[in-house]
């Protein structure tokens, strides 16, 4: 039997037309690397290519790996003269070789992102910007944006001069000038390798022409990865013989944030009106059931090529919807499904992922698993307690509690920076050996060690804030510590004004933490800080797990791109939460929701047996109660595709629902709330009592910093601080404590 006839109708339609550009429209496991492996080996075999004039183009080093290994396998004698590589490798290649064409030594260097952020220092204090205020990292950012889309700082500072806008042209300043000493050190940065090759094919014809030469059959993988410079890079290539086969699924791209631009996909014909479509539709991975549920998701998409997901495979399962209270027990029904499904033999902890949106949902599914002695791993990222974020703050947390951790107070001591020297530290340490007591004893003893001379007055500060905290622990809860530390160090405010996707999820991370320690709160009768970070301890423990391949994966949607499960958990699926609030309220809304849907899809298609979809009533985030609506990306689904919850999933939600109070317990002494006094009666009796500390009652309009404006629902004390309600008008019902909320009345 001949390899192709092992292949579907379209699946031959793409391997066999060789001439031409083609766009292959590949659905979630619908098999395009098999495509693509088996395209090549019929060039070479059936239409007579040398494969010297092939190349393959992917993504990651692992991809190209494993096409390589597969058609060394088809093809045989001569594969390796086939160029597979990614599209940075491709680049260096090419540009060792020409390089010096555009003013460049053949021996340049390739700088780092910690090459490249040292740079960006340097840059910033050649040119005074203050960067406690404007961050190295968010001109990167914004250096490395312009790169993706080929603009270079002549450009931009153009279109910054015309537009007036102050910050853009200070933006174009930096990148002319981090260019410069780029160029003055013969470098390039990680975008340079794209954007130099496209220079270089631009300024010398003669250099283009040898490579559109070299690869007449071109094949990109992953092409609604790609951004306006891959673009560019291929058409170059492509130009002279136009034998341009691009392979991908525009219902997946998901990375925007990186500089995708799923333009590239969704134009190809306009591009390229000669092209020839194929649609891979039959999918070999899930069940009908599966399918049918990511079809109707993905259909809601305006700016979308039309396809339908298809199998030849029994219709399965339906999906299980599950709406929880808390995400508390939302992460208990997930355990307890996963222990139910190893007990009785159905699958085992390996064949399980739980898929959510942002990393800090990690932190309470990993406290149930570790509870649960569910072994389990997270891909990529890291354990929750583990994250530097959350490090620094519990490290401020236990040197607050008794500065017995020296490695704590040695983690923090520069954070935020002090201008504290290793030398100076060295000295500290070798006192407090001498003198037999701990680091941070030595440090409240500064003015005793010899040599440090000036550097007093920078630990000064530190011992008298760490000393002030201490002396407030009597009555100062957990939770408003850590908000002062957050506070009084401008950690959060730091992240801030980096402006990057990477800061913008540290800081979810510490709303996560803070909301952990509300939790906790709640729920112990009497909360200290050491009980706290007793029980922190305990769960962050999991260094003992076997690092095998029986455990359960945890991780977000965007890492779980190309991989595939027996049984998968939506874990989070709120409106708020997935798709965020940020998408929700955009400017560009609809666009960013179409991007969000398509994340919904990669992580529907990713179950091959059974999907389970979860939410939660209420989340803490931030410290504050939220309701959340179920996502609309479940009510997307039609209703006989699920099982469990599926009236919940249609309903909408109680006006007011009824929650658990936030804040501590009651505590001896306080003050109780008449029996029998309805909830909205106390409200308003409580509102009236406190006029005198707040500004706004029942019934008032407010105003949110993040949220906007909104309407006062209830107004209840909670012992140290009082429970507002409040409807806001696009973000839904959120209860919160006002003192933290900081809401102004209309």
């Amino acid at each position: 039997m001949s390899m192709y006839e092992m292949l579907n109708d379209q699946q031959r339609k793409a391997v066999f037309q060789t001439e031409g550009p083609v766009l292959v429209l590949a659905g979630a496991g619908s098999g395009k690397t098999r495509v693509l492996t088996h395209r090549t080996a019929y060039l070479i075999g059936e239409k007579g290519v040398n494969p010297y004039h092939i190349m393959a183009i992917t993504f990651t080093n692992k991809a190209a790996g494993e096409m390589r290994e597969r058609i060394d396998s088809l093809v045989g004698y001569g594969s390796e003269s086939i160029w597979v590589s990614t599209f940075h490798s491709t680049c260096v290649r090419i540009l060792r070789r020409y390089i010096d064409r555009i003013g460049y030594d053949t021996n340049f260097t390739i700088y780092d992102s910690d090459d490249s952020k040292s740079v960006m220092k340097e840059v910033c204090k050649r040119l005074e910007i203050d960067t406690k205020l404007y961050r190295e990292r968010s001109f990167l950012a914004a250096v490395s944006s312009a790169k993706d889309e080929l603009i270079t700082p002549d450009e931009m500072m153009r279109r910054a001069v015309a537009s007036g806008d102050y910050a853009k042209r200070r933006q174009a300043g930096v990148y002319m000038e981090y260019q410069d000493v780029l160029r003055k050190n013969n470098a390039l940065d990680f975008d340079d390798l794209i954007v130099k090759t496209v220079e270089l094919f631009r300024a010398d014809p003669e250099v283009l022409d040898s490579y559109q030469e070299r690869f007449r059959y071109l094949m990109v993988d992953e092409y609604q990865d790609t951004n306006t410079a891959q673009f560019e890079l291929i058409r170059l290539l492509a130009a002279k013989y136009r034998n341009l086969c691009v392979v991908g699924d525009d219902d997946q791209s998901i990375y925007k944030f990186r500089g995708a631009n799923i333009y590239n996909i969704l134009n190809f014909e306009k591009f390229f009106p000669d092209a020839v479509t194929v649609r891979l539709e039959q999918n070999y991975r899930s069940t009908q059931n599966i399918l049918d549920a990511a079809n109707h998701v993905i259909a809601n998409n305006v700016g979308r090529k039309s396809k339908t997901l298809w199998t030849a495979s029994e219709a399965g399962e339906k999906i299980v919807f599950e709406q929880a209270e808390t995400a508390y027990e939302e992460a208990d029904f997930i355990a307890r499904n996963i222990l139910s499904a190893v007990r009785n033999g159905t699958c085992g902890y390996g064949g399980h992922a739980v898929l959510y949106r942002t990393n800090a949902q990690s932190r309470l599914l990993e406290e149930r698993f570790i509870v649960s002695n569910i072994p389990y791993k997270i891909v990529g990222g890291v354990n929750f307690y583990a994250r530097k974020e959350i490090k620094d703050l519990l490290a401020y947390l236990k040197t607050i509690d008794n500065g017995r951790d020296d490695l704590a107070v040695r983690r923090i001591i520069n954070v935020p920076k002090r201008g504290i020297g290793a030398t100076t530290l060295n000295r500290v340490s070798d006192y407090a050996d001498a003198y037999e007591i701990g680091f941070y004893d030595a440090l409240k003893r500064a003015e005793e060690i010899p040599s440090i001379g000036k550097s007093v007055a920078k630990i000064r500060p530190f011992v008298s804030f760490i000393q002030m905290l201490r002396s407030k622990l009597p009555y100062l809860g957990v939770a408003d510590l850590l908000r002062e530390v957050i506070e009084e160090t401008g950690y959060v405010k730091e992240l801030e004004a980096e402006g990057t996707d990477e800061a913008a999820a540290r800081i979810e991370n510490i709303d996560e933490l803070l909301s952990k320690v509300v939790a906790y709160e709640e729920n112990v009768e009497q909360p200290t800080l050491g009980g706290f970070l007793e029980e922190v301890a305990l769960v962050a423990d999991i260094d003992s797990l076997e690092d095998g391949s029986d455990y359960v994966v945890l991780m977000t949607l965007h890492s779980a791109k190309g991989l595939e499960f027996p049984r998968v958990y939506l874990a989070g699926m709120e409106d708020g939460l997935f798709p965020g609030y940020m998408s929700i309220t955009a400017d560009n809304a609809v666009e960013e929701l179409e991007e969000e849907r398509r994340l919904a899809y990669v992580g529907i298609t990713r179950a091959m047996k059974e999907l389970v979809v979860t939410c939660a009533k209420t989340r803490m985030i931030r410290g504050e109660t939220q309701y959340n609506k179920v996502s609309r990306f479940v009510k997307e689904i039609p209703q006989e595709l699920l099982s469990g919850g599926v009236k919940k999933a249609v309903q909408p939600e109680p006006e007011q629902p009824r929650t658990p109070k936030i804040g501590r317990p009651k505590r001896p002494g306080m003050r109780e709330q008449p029996s029998g006094q309805s909830m909205q009666s106390r409200a308003f009796a409580t509102a009236n009592t406190i006029k005198g500390s707040l500004s706004y009652g029942v019934g008032d309009r407010v105003s949110h910093t993040r949220f906007g404006a909104g309407t006062v629902k209830g107004i209840v004390e909670g012992g140290r601080d009082f429970e507002v309600t409040v409807d806001f008008d696009t973000a839904g019902t959120k209860k919160m404590f006002a003192s933290f909320a900081k809401l102004k009345k209309l």
